[in-house]
């Protein structure tokens, strides 16, 4: 509907753009809505719809929802990832576990009990066969023991410290890179959850809703349209000899039938242009058909709505 009014208010400005200085002054238009197109991040089926065309709602409220099964599970899967990562850094962190260093410390408590058991033997052996009262054979045995259990003390000793020690630095390096692998798994998961749900970007009115709940929806397909209120503008056309005079900023008053007084809107767009250009050489005398385009955003634009046919003019 848009292009069809532009289509003929250029035209009648061109034809009859006023018959003397005040009215020249005066431009038509028409109230139009720059409309904020919601859509989904991602194709889906849309499990819900929670407005309905003419509602107003507020910045954040609920819009509507996309089916979210398989991204539930990638964050369930993601949340996993992240535990495990972080065990295995703190694991390399702390050493052996708890658990596993007692078993090392009772062994090496055991293995020195035996080693001080077996030095006693030994000792006591060399002792009576210095008296001839054990023989030789005897004093070989107990010192093999003797060899084999301080053996056994310094095996235990080095597992023992080698439990206690963090890992390498590379195998640290290594365990912190796949936690922030993992943690930025997460956070991918989380915002692709989040992403099916849709919020309002700001307080406004549901123009138009696309879809019904049920369908498949595409990622760039938009299933719905909102009007916040500070997007209605003013479109109204210029003739060519007006143009030069008006700038981007200008304060224009606006007048519709219905509306409060004391409507303003400022020039934010002047196109450069001509929306409508007869199939004629630009003389002097002809070019004063041509009419260009402009847009002025109001500034308090309650209670009107897109399409409503309104007369500007300059604010003294």
């Amino acid at each position: 509907m848009s292009e069809f009014l532009a289509t003929i208010l250029s035209a009648l400005t061109a034809l009859w753009p006023g018959g003397d200085e005040t009215s020249a002054l005066i431009y038509n238009g028409y109230l139009e809505g720059d409309f904020v197109y919601l859509s989904a991040a991602a194709p889906g089926k849309l499990t819900e719809v929670r407005v309905a065309e003419g509602d107003v709602v507020e910045a954040g409220e609920t819009l509507f929802l996309i089916e979210n099964t398989h991204q539930i599970n990638a964050l369930a899967a993601a949340q996993a990832r992240v535990a495990i990562a972080e065990a295995n850094l703190e694991n390399l962190q702390t050493g052996g576990r708890g658990a596993e260093i007692d078993v090392v410390r009772a062994s090496l408590q055991q293995a020195e009990a035996d080693q001080t058991l077996a030095a006693t033997n030994a000792q006591r052996s060399a002792e009576l066969f210095s008296r001839g009262l054990a023989p030789q054979a005897k004093v070989d045995a107990d010192q093999a023991m003797l060899d084999s259990a301080n053996a056994r003390v310094a095996q235990l000793r080095a597992q023992l410290a080698v439990a206690e020690l963090p890992a390498r630095d590379a195998q640290r390096i290594a365990a912190e890179a796949a936690l922030d692998a993992a943690k930025a798994e997460l956070a991918e998961a989380q915002t692709a959850l989040a992403d099916r749900e849709v919020t309002a970007p700001d307080a406004g009115t549901v123009d138009r809703v696309y879809f019904d709940k049920g369908e498949l929806v595409g990622a760039v397909a938009p299933v719905l349209s909102l009007l916040p209120p500070d997007h209605m503008k003013v479109l109204f056309f210029v003739p060519e000899a007006d143009r030069a005079g008006i700038a981007l900023g200008d304060l224009y008053e606006v007048e519709c039938e219905g509306c409060p007084e004391g409507l303003t809107a400022r020039i934010t767009r002047l196109a450069s242009t001509p929306q409508y250009t007869p199939p004629i050489l630009y003389s002097r005398d002809e070019r004063s058909r041509l009419v260009f385009r402009a847009e002025a955003f109001l500034d308090d634009p309650a209670g009107l709505l897109p399409g409503q046919p309104v007369s500007v003019w300059p604010k003294p």
